[in-house]
């Protein structure tokens, strides 16, 4: 028995080329707490999006999970028919989807687009008790009744937004997995919608896996914070230890090119360029842009390792 609402072993995704396989997930492992508000972090093309898309089994060819296991509690989901699984999303295991302007039908109704999701799991509640529900469903998200009636042309971004997240809790899910529910948004409705989501999480009780790049908005929603890197996992910490004393060289790069309002100076980025996943380096993925790089670094792959208690990175150094 494991006290872990989610567990994530080893999991690898690959995007079938004619070149090679592209390895966007390679060897992952992380869990997740009850309650707990676990955040991904990295640049774009890190294997964040991947990874939220095959835990919820929406990995599309040429894309293949490859390997590893995916545990919502003590049930193994990596075991599951597609028809099992399927029942499985949306109940105990929602996605909030990346760009809500591409994830509605823009044909149908908020209020049809809400009710398709609750149709496929019925679990004895007439249609009538459901549709009962929705105004509230709504309010729970800031939204007023009427905006069942409405296509999704005629709401503002950060309503459809809104949406998503009202179509994600619909059915009370354990865990939601919220895809960089603020991109294209401006920062006045961004913390509208992490307050929202906040306020969610804690009226279900349930746990959030934040996928983004926005340092600034996982400092003030997530508990604890996993940076990735070419398709690995580099560190994992409570979000306070990532931004006071940040282990991996990757991690202490991406927190000093963040802007500070205490000291003022030169924007400095992390210099080189995110490798090529189709040929990755040999040893360690980040040695060709690391300034702290020794001879085993280009030759060993390090392993994801606690080195303090609730700190883990892959790093040679340590």
């Amino acid at each position: 028995m494991s006290d872990d609402i989610l567990r994530v072993e080893d999991l690898k995704v690959y995007y079938h080329t004619p070149s090679g396989p592209v390895k966007a997930v390679d060897g992952v492992t992380f869990a997740l707490k009850p309650g707990e508000r676990f955040g991904l972090v990295g640049e774009s093309g890190s294997g964040k999006s991947t990874t939220a898309l095959a835990i919820m089994r929406l990995i599309k060819p040429p894309g293949f999970i490859e390997g590893g296991r995916v545990y919502l509690g003590d049930q193994q989901l990596s075991e599951l028919s597609n028809e099992e699984f399927r029942r499985v999303r949306l109940a105990e295991i929602a996605l909030v989807p990346q760009g809500a302007m591409n994830s509605l039908n823009p044909v149908m109704r908020v209020k049809d687009q809400i009710l398709d999701g609750v149709r496929s799991h019925q679990n004895g509640t007439s249609e009538r008790q459901v549709e009962e529900r929705l105004p509230e469903l709504l309010g729970t998200v800031g939204l007023q009744p009427n905006v069942l009636g409405l296509y999704p042309h005629e709401l503002s971004g950060g309503m459809k937004q809104r949406v998503c997240i009202a179509i994600g809790i619909s059915l009370r899910p354990k865990v939601i997995i919220a895809d960089e529910p603020t991109s294209a948004l401006d920062v006045v409705v961004q913390r509208q919608i992490m307050q929202t989501l906040g306020n969610v999480q804690e009226r279900l009780g349930a746990s959030v896996l934040l996928v983004g790049h926005d340092m600034g908005l996982m400092a003030q929603f997530v508990d604890r914070i996993g940076v990735m890197y070419g398709g690995k996992l580099v560190e994992i910490a409570p979000v306070r230890d990532i931004f006071t004393e940040p282990l991996h060289p990757y991690t202490q790069l991406l927190i000093s090119s963040l802007p500070s309002l205490e000291t003022k100076g030169v924007f400095r980025g992390i210099p080189g360029t995110p490798p090529s996943l189709l040929s990755p380096p040999s040893g360690c993925v980040f040695h060709p842009r690391c300034p702290k790089a020794f001879a085993r670094c280009s030759a060993d792959i390090p392993n994801l390792r606690e080195i303090k208690p609730g700190r883990w990175v892959s790093c040679h150094l340590y």
